[in-house]
Order: structure tokens, then sequence, then C-alpha cells
């Protein structure tokens, strides 16, 4: 599923336009994504958590020449669903 599958089911089940409906799914994850690049968390009840998770630099190696490199610290975007989303996954 993606944005436009999810514009159209939004359209479909509150009867506004699919133009609207994309407009809206758009914000929603443009909110999710400026909240992130601010070091928010993002909570959505029965849904789950947004939160950013920093990755400290480290020494690595290179696969195919085996020479060490340095891996630069990094934050990345995790997800963490609440235990209403679990219990429905898992029935």
């Amino acid at each position: 599923m993606n944005n436009s599958d999810i514009a159209e089911k939004l359209a479909a089940s509150t009867g506004v336009t699919k133009a609207d409906a994309k407009k809206a799914v758009d914000a929603v994850f443009s909110l999710i994504g400026e909240a992130a690049a601010a070091g928010e968390e993002v909570s959505l009840a029965g849904f789950g958590k947004f939160k950013i998770k920093a990755s400290a630099a480290r020494e690595g190696r290179n696969p195919s020449t085996g020479a060490t490199i340095q891996i630069a610290a990094s934050k990345k975007l995790t997800f963490a669903p609440a235990k209403a989303m679990k219990d429905k996954l898992n029935g």
C-alpha cells in the first residue's frame, strides 16, 4: 500500500475527493517528517510511536577490500507499534 492507495481508501470512507484526501495524507506524512527532523517523538494512539534513534560513529570494514573505514554518526527514524496494533497483527 502506498500514499495513493491510502488516499483512495480515505476518500472512499470519508466522502471527500481523492485530491483532498491525497493532500491530507501528504500533509500528515510531512508533519511526521518535520517533527522527526526537529528531534520530536510522534505518538499516534493505538498505532505506535515514531522515534529518532542516534547511531554513534564507529569503525567498519569495506567488504570488498577489507580496508578499515570510518562510519559517520547518524540518526534513524524508528517505529514502535502500540500494544493495540501488536494485538491486531497477532490475532
